[in-house]
């Protein structure tokens, strides 16, 4: 085994509990408000956000639906598998694909857990960006599914924020946190339109 492989199994042991903590720590020591624009039910949703909001975004869908059956679209990459059992750890499970790898059989799977009534979360620009861009992926995802897309947000008053290319926020401990959702209606939009659409209401509360 080499000294990469023997690093990436002793890191997918050890990475994602201690991803869950500081995920719950941030959560739990902040202060937080929610803002709510459309009508959120219980129903099935489509919920997206940024790929470097996935610190506290995950968590604020789970305050609206804490035990709704979900999955949601991860890559293939080493921090994809990291991310992946992470989210496992909220209850989501994960579909593994990206754009660049196993898209035709993430799409299907997608397909197939929206059908039987799965929450779907997508992190439109992920897993390698372009940043704060929408992948078609995503939107013909929440087109042919018909159900409410929730983008959700977030902005904390201190937070760090990582050189990475997604630029990760990390909302500093004892913070404030405005937490969004925003209901978006795509119907009748073609996927362009759909598109820009979506990026518009994302981009209203996210740190650029």
């Amino acid at each position: 085994m080499t000294k990469k492989e023997l690093f990436r199994t002793i890191g997918v042991k050890l990475l994602p509990p201690l991803g869950y903590v500081m995920m719950k720590f941030f959560w739990f020591t902040s202060k937080k408000s929610f803002h709510i624009q459309g009508d959120i039910s219980q129903d099935q949703a489509v919920v997206v956000c940024w790929h470097g909001e996935l610190m506290i975004s995950p968590q604020v869908y789970r305050k609206y639906h804490p035990t709704q059956p979900s999955s949601g679209i991860i890559s293939r990459h080493f921090d994809g598998e990291i991310i992946a059992r992470i989210l496992q750890m909220f209850g989501i499970e994960p579909l593994r694909g990206s754009s660049s790898k196993g898209a035709k059989q993430v799409l299907l799977e997608s397909f197939r857990a929206l059908k039987r009534g799965d929450d779907l979360l997508v992190t439109p620009d992920g897993p390698r960006g372009p940043r704060h861009q929408i992948s078609d992926g995503a939107i013909a995802l929440a087109l042919k599914s018909k159900a409410p897309i929730w983008a959700v947000n977030y902005k904390p008053k201190s937070y760090w924020q990582l050189s990475s290319w997604d630029k990760f926020v990390i909302p500093k401990p004892f913070t404030h946190i405005e937490c969004h959702i925003k209901v978006v209606n795509v119907d009748n939009l073609s996927i362009d339109e759909a598109k820009e659409h979506l990026k518009a209401k994302m981009l209203e509360d996210t740190i650029l």
